[in-house]
């Protein structure tokens, strides 16, 4: 967003695309630019293996953990053993290199895939903190050291980690007139990104379904906008919304049955809609002559947030879904408030918003209604929440490029994503991928 005139090309004029699913050309890099100021020190040893195997599980979470900003790694040329199990295990050696706990572990094969076993110890008391096995085939390595260190991020902090997790991203590249447009999903950490869709068009609003397992999108096809939903194992997708106008800002619900988007109707105006996804059935949410657009669900699927400028500015509203309920307006501080979207607490919401002069990603407490800027950038957009509520992933603009960016809704810790080629932009954030 540069000035409230975008608002209207925020509703989903763009996209038109073919579905693929081969591997991207680039991987994401991510950088830490700022962590927290006494990081806790972790030793991960490298993990025994019984026989080769294609990935370094221990490399993986001591990257992850090194990753979350909030945690100092012991390089392993510093470390004076690799015990891979309680019996080879001496703490007294791991006080003297003044680490708080330690990670072994090892990878077996087990019918015909792997198991990952890992035990997580405090090093100043002695305490086995963790002991678990992840089962893994040959291609779901990664994935199993992500979900190991998830567990151990929370034993450790006492909040869920976000490593099991996937994001989506419009990868954008070549100059004005041949620009190509791609729609890719990749593991938090970056790898194993795979392109979805491809297209000569721009391609927008990627939002993910609750389980995970498929991508809402605006597309541009045939010259008008058109909403689809993509199954990703398969590639099979379904146009859902193809009205005349504009087709715009998905949003599945808690459940996955229904999407909420942005409609015009004849006259040009823009309202919220809910879609009924087994049935079509559409049902509209708002009525007012302003723009109604960016819906987003609260966690219980029982109201939505919108933007709207029915005030004169964009601000957030609120509606109950329920016959007769008015929308209540929630953010009051600023003059720019816009693209809500609400942490899976539901305690507050992350919200692009006007500060000094500037686009910034700001959370707004829900109980208050106080807003604190989060992101210190100049065209920062598309706000997006870790599946724990710890991060808000968004785009922003680095060197005339557009990154993704991160921050923690504190504030301690923050990095930038971005890709060899070409801008990164419209990030949506996955929900967990399975469970440990």
């Amino acid at each position: 967003m540069t000035d409230p005139r975008r608002f209207l090309a925020l509703l989903g004029l763009l996209a038109g695309l073919g579905p693929c699913a081969a591997p991207a050309s680039a991987q994401l890099t991510v950088q830490i630019t700022r962590g927290v100021t006494t990081p806790i020190p972790v030793a991960i040893v490298p993990f025994g293996a019984e026989n080769l195997v294609p990935v370094d599980v221990a490399a993986v979470i001591d990257a992850d953990l090194a990753r979350s900003g909030r945690f100092q790694g012991l390089p392993r040329t510093s470390m004076l053993q690799h015990p891979t199990s309680a019996i080879g295990l001496d703490l007294a050696q791991w006080r003297l290199l003044k680490t708080d706990f330690i990670v072994i572990g090892r990878v077996a094969p087990a019918s015909g895939s792997y198991r990952v076993e890992f035990e997580l110890y405090n090093v100043v008391t002695g305490e086995r903190l963790l002991g678990y096995g992840v089962p893994a085939a040959a291609d779901g390595l990664r994935l199993a050291a992500h979900r190991a260190a998830d567990l151990i991020y929370e034993k450790i902090l006492g909040v869920p980690g976000a490593f099991a997790t996937r994001i989506a991203y419009v990868n954008v590249q070549g100059p004005i007139g041949a620009r190509r447009w791609r729609l890719v999903i990749a593991d938090a950490d970056g790898e194993n990104a795979q392109v979805v869709l491809e297209s000569r068009q721009p391609i927008m609003s990627p939002a993910w379904s609750p389980d995970g397992a498929r991508l809402a999108y605006v597309s541009f096809e045939g010259q008008m906008s058109a909403i689809y939903v993509q199954t990703l194992a398969t590639g099979a997708r379904e146009r859902v919304s193809a009205r005349a106008g504009i087709n715009g800002a998905p949003a599945f619900s808690p459940d996955g049955r229904r999407l909420a988007l942005a409609l015009s109707q004849a006259d040009g105006n823009v309202d919220v809609f809910v879609l009924d996804l087994a049935t079509h059935s559409m049902l509209r949410i708002t009525d007012d002559p302003a723009i109604d657009t960016e819906p987003n669900w609260a966690p219980d699927g029982l109201s939505l947030f919108f933007t709207s400028d029915r005030a004169g500015r964009p601000q957030v509203y609120r509606i109950t879904l329920a016959p007769g309920e008015r929308p209540k307006r929630v953010t009051f501080e600023g003059s720019y408030n816009a693209r809500p979207r609400v942490s899976p607490d539901g305690t507050q919401i992350a919200v692009v918003t006007l500060d000094q002069g500037a686009y910034r990603i700001a959370a707004v407490d829900l109980a208050t209604g106080r807003s604190r800027v989060l992101s210190n950038g100049h065209l920062d957009e598309g706000p997006s929440f870790a599946p724990n509520g710890q991060i808000v992933l968004y785009a922003a603009r680095e060197a005339g490029r557009g990154v993704l960016a991160t921050v923690a809704v504190d504030g301690s810790v923050t990095s930038r994503i971005s890709a060899a080629d070409g801008d990164v932009r419209e990030p949506a954030w996955s929900p967990r991928i399975g469970s440990p």
